[in-house]
């Protein structure tokens, strides 16, 4: 891992596979850790140059106020183009996964040269905030029993890496995978301050953005292959935001996984890696 100047900050980025391959660049939701690293290998193993990279205000990324961010969406769209640029090689493909897809969607529309392919994963098409009425929204049995949970002691390693898991159960997804990732995060996070544990944990930060405009009526400006990837049993954005996403998107491939809810389980890895591979 290293940190990578763009844009006057700096990402923190990962890099699988050899240097003058197609690029691959996959935005973290908020963390790179949002891509499992079989993800990643078996990408890069297919012959792809893949980099996964923290969003700002965290993991190995410039952290400055979680709080009150002095940055917005547009900015970190940018991000990502800027980003791609550097790296070289021609047009990337973009792959953004929970709020990283928001991030991946506004780049997309705003900076079109800059990718040649754009996957979505687990995410919708409007930020943080009231739905769009033909949307789904949260589901509120699991929204309550997510935040009636006390929050962790988060200088305690082990007390974050247990409410991440107790998290992952509520949500549908595995929660030993949750454990190890959130004791992985913790490792990475500048400082055990309640704002920066809840920016890299939990991307509270995404919340306080500034995304405005609204991007949803843009969609179909689109004109990269899109794979459009969400979890059925989601319960934080449910199926029918990826399935809208699918619809506006002019040709994208909607691919359910049956058996995720948030998150790339271990045992999809290869289904959604075959499916990127398609786009190029």
């Amino acid at each position: 891992m290293t940190a990578f100047p763009v844009n006057e900050i700096s990402l923190g980025i990962e890099s699988f596979g050899p240097d003058d391959a197609p690029l691959v660049l996959l935005a973290g939701g908020t963390t790179m850790l949002s891509w499992p690293d079989a993800l990643c290998e078996r990408l890069a193993a297919a012959g792809r140059r893949v980099v996964r990279y923290d969003l700002r205000d965290s993991g190995e990324s410039t952290t400055a106020d979680p709080e009150s961010p002095s940055y917005t969406l547009r900015d970190l769209a940018a991000d990502a183009a800027a980003l791609a640029g550097a790296l070289g090689g021609g047009p990337a493909h973009l792959a953004g996964i929970g709020v990283g897809g928001m991030v991946a969607q506004v780049a997309a529309l705003d900076h079109p040269g800059a990718f040649s392919a754009l996957t979505l994963v687990g995410t919708r098409a409007v930020a943080p905030g009231p739905v769009d009425d033909d949307l789904p929204d949260h589901d509120p049995a699991t929204m309550g029993r997510l935040f009636a949970r006390p929050m962790p002691d988060w200088a305690d390693r082990e007390a974050v890496a247990e409410f991440a898991a107790t998290g992952a159960e509520i949500l549908g997804n595995d929660p030993a995978a949750a454990r190890t990732t959130a004791a992985r995060i913790w490792d990475r996070t500048p400082g055990t301050a309640p704002a920066v544990q809840l920016a890299n944990q939990l991307g509270i930060v995404f919340a306080r953005l500034d995304c405005t405009p609204r991007w949803r009526a843009r969609l179909p400006g689109i004109g990269v292959p899109t794979l459009v990837v969400h979890g059925r049993r989601d319960r934080f954005f449910p199926v029918g935001n990826g399935e809208a996403i699918a619809r506006e998107i002019p040709g994208a491939r909607l691919l359910v996984l049956d058996e995720a809810a948030t998150t790339i389980p271990a045992a999809a890895v290869g289904e959604v890696a075959e499916a990127m591979l398609t786009l190029g």
